[in-house]
């Protein structure tokens, strides 16, 4: 009998594993490197630039020159000395007693002021904040005004012999209050010339800006 061919051994199935969908990269952003402007930077100037400020904002008090205390001296001398003849010469025309007596009140009142002239002297300062100048003086009563720099009207330098021979001046502010107005005596003359400078500059900005 003729031989049949056997049929072809089919191998089970086996079911393969789905692939997992990948998920899809998300799109990164594009790095911008800044660049720089080609319009220049313009910065404020004038009214734009708000108030000008002085040079120099002051924390603490600052002083005049200890010279200053050969000044007081001197004036305090010549007008107790003069009101001190008078007294005398009065008294003997006059033959009253009670003038001598008064001109040896008045010498000896001058000498305790001329005493106490270096302190004074010292406790005389100024400040310069950023919208006004404060003055100061006085050992039991002090007196302290604030100027501010819009109000200032005249910067006014005055000297007399002895300022002169010591190289020193003193500096007035005049307002349009009389009762701010202020004498700083005693700076050497360098400083009274910048600080005159400094402050008229400052009043003209300041009353431009009102």
């Amino acid at each position: 009998m003729p031989e049949h061919d056997e049929p072809p051994t089919r191998e089970p199935l086996v079911p393969q594993p789905h692939p997992q969908p990948q998920p899809h990269p998300q799109p990164q952003p594009a790095t911008v490197e800044p660049t720089a402007s080609a319009w220049p930077v313009v910065e404020p100037s004038g009214a734009d630039a708000g108030p000008a400020r002085p040079h120099e904002i002051d924390v603490e008090w600052r002083r005049v020159s200890p010279k200053h205390v050969v000044v007081e001296v001197v004036g305090s001398l010549i007008g107790s000395g003069i009101t001190v003849a008078a007294l005398l010469v009065a008294g003997t025309w006059l033959e009253l007693p009670l003038l001598w007596w008064a001109a040896a009140a008045v010498g000896a009142i001058a000498l305790v002021a001329i005493a106490f002239e270096p302190r004074r002297v010292r406790s005389i300062g100024y400040r310069l904040r950023a919208d006004d100048l404060v003055f100061r003086r006085g050992i039991m009563y002090q007196r302290q005004v604030a100027v501010p720099y819009g109000r200032m009207q005249l910067v006014d330098i005055t000297r007399g012999p002895v300022s002169r021979a010591l190289g020193l001046a003193d500096l007035k502010f005049v307002t349009a209050a009389a009762a701010t107005a202020v004498t700083l005596p005693g700076l050497p003359l360098e400083e009274a010339e910048r600080l005159r400078d400094e402050l008229v500059a400052l009043a003209e900005t300041r009353r431009a800006g009102l």
